[in-house]
């Protein structure tokens, strides 16, 4: 490539000798038939060499940006390339929403399902469930239409880009909401664990952040749909209500987060956690992330509280979630209602990577998933032994690809060849 391509965070730099950018489906179709090996890139916010390639890439951003819902069905189909964002401003204009939203609505739709990307809640889903359709196109170079009457749909969601270069994605779609937001401060751990299932089914969507500086949660994000009921009223879990607007990383100005202080808003302007016109991050960070059963939850926190002062000093924020069950071969969350808790590191991958190999060794008892898109040290056995599907996945994607144009060797080392 002419200029280096690199990831959101500049911690990767792609190996790939061509970048393509196609306006056009006919014209994907040929860069796809016609290369030995692609991958997709999608809005970059992996922080591994998931996306990489030892031939070309193709970004799919300046594909047309379809958005077309169909009221009848209740879905929308989109554009890959496009981010939640834009798909998110666009549905609540037309009355509707999407069942959840990531932290960051900046991620692009194809990518985040790709890699089973996820918001908080108890009885949400990643957002890979939202899925009910993907239009892919194929080593061959052909145009395809999955749905869930096809054979092995479960394994093409959350599919780490192996079967192919999703163009479109159809999701379901419900009428649109509001939501508040409220932040409270100071929660004990031994609190935390006393009262997790009120806690953190408290609200539509609940998220935990520590710096794990001490044994405490210091910022508890409270979404709550107008249309619930209040569980959280003034003096809740004789917490303090945070008095004004709050960024989850200690010492940075709340201005790219979105509103507080329980002012009611549109659901997608609320479920992120940052607002799409502003970077969140200047991307010097490093991102690591685990998936236990969440019955497990207060164990795995206690294993991570008892080395908290090895990896501590590494750490700008944690963020603790709670994920539905699916049935996505791939996903993280597959088999078993989750407890997710994400690593935001400072950018020092030689530091960050014991740090990593410690958390995974006092996780390793809880069958700790990390997620597909960022940092890990897991070992490829390991990975086998905690997807089940995985044998099925590796056959399923061998049938759409049986040269292995869509392989890599991240992939290579944790999804076997037929």
């Amino acid at each position: 490539m002419p200029d280096q391509l690199m990831n959101w965070a500049k911690n990767i730099t792609f190996s790939a000798h061509r970048a393509h950018h196609p306006t056009s489906v006919v014209e994907l179709r040929r860069v796809v038939a016609g290369a030995e090996h692609i991958r997709a890139l999608g809005s970059g916010h992996s922080f591994n060499t998931i996306a990489d390639s030892a031939g070309d890439l193709v970004s799919l951003a300046a594909l047309p940006p379809l958005m077309t819902i169909d009221t009848e069905r209740s879905t929308v189909t989109v554009a890959a390339g496009l981010r939640y964002g834009e798909v998110a401003s666009y549905l609540n204009a037309h009355g509707y929403a999407l069942h959840n939203m990531g932290s960051l609505p900046h991620i692009s739709v194809a990518g985040a399902c790709a890699t089973g990307t996820h918001g908080s809640g108890p009885k949400n889903g990643n957002l890979a469930t939202a899925v009910r359709g993907l239009d892919l196109v194929t080593a061959t170079g052909d145009l395809i239409s999955l749905d869930a009457d096809s054979d092995g749909f479960l394994g093409s969601v959350v599919a780490l880009g192996m079967l192919g270069i999703v163009t479109s994605v159809t999701l379901d779609i419900v009428p649109a909401f509001d939501v508040e937001q409220y932040v409270y401060e100071d929660l004990p751990l031994p609190q935390l664990y006393e009262h997790f299932d009120e806690i953190v089914n408290a609200a539509y969507s609940v998220s935990l952040f520590t710096t794990w500086r001490e044994s405490r949660i210091e910022q508890v994000w409270v979404k709550r749909r107008i249309d619930e009921p209040a569980n959280t009223k003034p003096g809740w879990m004789g917490l303090r209500a945070a008095e004004v607007d709050l960024h989850p990383v200690p010492g940075i100005d709340a201005a790219s987060t979105t509103q507080q202080l329980g002012v009611p808003g549109p659901w997608h302007e609320r479920l992120p956690h940052f607002r799409l016109g502003f970077t969140p991050s200047s991307g010097d960070e490093l991102q690591t992330e685990y998936f236990v059963a969440r019955e497990s939850a207060a164990a795995a926190l206690d294993a991570v509280d008892a080395i908290r002062h090895q990896f501590s000093p590494l750490l700008q924020v944690c963020e603790l979630r709670t994920i539905a069950a699916d049935q996505l071969w791939l996903s993280p969350s597959y088999g078993r209602d989750s407890f997710a808790i994400h690593f935001t590191w400072i950018k020092d991958i030689d530091a960050v990577t014991p740090a990593v190999a410690g958390l995974e060794q006092q996780l390793a008892p809880y069958d700790a998933r990390p997620h597909w898109g960022k940092v890990y040290t897991t070992a490829p056995e390991t990975i086998a032994r905690l997807y089940e599907r995985l044998p099925a996945f590796a056959a399923l994607a061998h049938g759409y690809d049986p040269t292995g144009k869509f392989r890599n060797e991240f992939v290579d080392r944790y999804i076997p060849k037929r």
